[in-house]
């Protein structure tokens, strides 16, 4: 199963996916596709077994991924103060991937039905949902 895990900015959403991901599943492959190079730094340093820098990257990964996991913000153009360009957006909802997102605020973006809980919960929400892909 190929995990991509994509964050953009600091990375640490990511990183904390990553942390998580590793210590629930640690025969899981995580390769981690950060948006800029901070990002796939922050998320290498969590433990995933291989990082990719820039939009291509994320073009590429996308392909044949089982699961992506990251901000919400990941499918919406130009979010992430534009680091998410629209091929990139286009590349992650197109995907026939699963795709576990963890919605945050700052993406102005207003999902009926999600309760307002602390960042480490939402990740703890991602990780037990990838964990039940992994585990099909």
């Amino acid at each position: 199963m190929k995990i991509i895990v994509i964050d953009g900015q600091g990375g640490g959403i990511g990183r904390s996916i990553v942390e998580r991901l590793k210590a629930e599943i640690p025969s899981a492959v995580i390769i981690a596709v950060g948006t800029n190079s901070l990002a796939t730094a922050a998320m290498l340093k969590a433990g995933a077994d291989a990082g990719a820098t820039g939009e291509n990257a994320v073009l590429y990964n996308c392909v044949d991924a089982d699961v992506i996991a990251g901000p919400m913000g990941i499918i919406l153009a130009n979010a992430m103060l534009g680091e998410i360009s629209p091929a990139i957006a286009g590349a992650v909802s197109g995907s026939k991937a699963e795709k576990v997102l963890v919605p945050v605020s700052t993406c102005r973006v207003c999902v009926a039905g999600v309760e307002d809980k602390p960042m480490s919960k939402y990740i703890e929400l991602a990780v037990a949902a990838v964990k039940r892909l992994y585990q099909d």
